[in-house]
């Protein structure tokens, strides 16, 4: 699945994807109207509310890109209907050939960490039958139980040619006090990406490999040290854009040869218009905002690349 995805961002020139992060407060209020008439201000409303809001969003951006990332808390909030609406977001993306990174963040052992891969990579067998839970092609996965908590994963990957993205180093502003933390003088989201790198080497594709890392956009300095770290493995970027990353500050998470690094945008993309750059578009026209954001987003990362 690496293969499929760094063909696809050849073929879109766009090495982004659209986080699938819908909050209620971001979705129109003629799609949560319609939805609530149709199912009640419940549950299943808003799941269906969230669903036609994704659909929207894809069907505007799905020609632009090479893969979308849907956040699973966003639907989990909503219980076995939010869930409902995570495994539609992932068949309607799958059906309009997109990659799928399932943004789950687990982090378990043995048998449960096995469990968790087999729901979203892998088949589960029942009598002769084997079925698959969600379909993700990748998902995000949390190292700190260490290898037991990965190696499940990679099992399942090497069966289903398929991959993960290993949490190093998070964008969010509190992720240095445990990820920076120095051991013999070497700090924690060090270790991590070696072992990454450790791990992918024996799960490649054709010129990098299937176990990828999390690194964040905000902390561009870390960002070049972990490529160098982790030269086969691909990075899976967050924080562009609403958290304050851009494009001039990605130009070390990737390879020289323009590959290496997917950069991801939720609210920036999903939500462009509340944003005053996007807000000719209006409510109305929410998906056209995203599909400009998305274009915007292309322009800013691939300039700073010289591509």
């Amino acid at each position: 699945m690496i293969n499929n995805l760094i063909n696809k961002i050849k073929d879109t020139k766009a090495p982004i994807c659209v986080g699938l992060d819908p909050k209620l407060d971001f979705i129109p209020d003629h799609i949560k109207n319609k939805a609530f008439e149709a199912k009640g201000m419940n549950l299943e409303g808003a799941a269906k509310a969230v669903v036609d809001f994704n659909k929207g969003i894809i069907d505007m951006v799905w020609d632009l890109i090479p893969a979308v990332k849907p956040q699973i808390a966003m639907y989990e909030q909503f219980g076995i209907p939010g869930l409902e609406a995570f495994n539609e977001t992932v068949a309607y993306a799958r059906e309009k050939g997109l990659v799928i990174i399932g943004d789950i963040k687990r982090g378990d052992i043995g048998s449960t960490s096995e469990a968790y891969a087999v729901g979203h990579l892998g088949k589960v067998t029942i009598g002769d039958n084997s079925f698959s839970g969600f379909e993700e092609d990748f998902v995000t996965v949390n190292p700190y139980l260490g290898s037991d908590g990965v190696k499940p994963f990679i099992d399942v990957c090497k069966e289903e040619k398929k991959g993960i993205f290993v949490l190093v180093k998070t964008s969010n502003p509190s992720s240095g006090e445990f990820q920076d933390r120095l051991s013999d003088g070497k700090p924690i989201y060090e270790y991590v990406a070696e072992m990454v790198d450790t791990w992918g080497a024996d799960h490649m594709g054709n010129d990098y490999s299937y176990v990828g890392a999390v690194v964040g956009a905000t902390y561009p300095e870390i960002g070049k040290k972990l490529r160098k770290l982790m030269p086969k493995s691909y990075i899976l970027v967050p924080g562009y854009g609403a958290q304050g990353g851009k494009g001039a500050d990605l130009v070390d998470y990737f390879n020289e040869d323009g590959l290496g690094a997917i950069v991801n945008s939720s609210r920036g993309i999903i939500a462009a218009y509340k944003q005053e750059k996007y807000d000719v578009y209006g409510e109305a026209d929410y998906a056209g905002a995203a599909r400009a954001a998305v274009i915007d987003m292309i322009e800013d990362i691939n300039g700073a690349l010289g591509v």
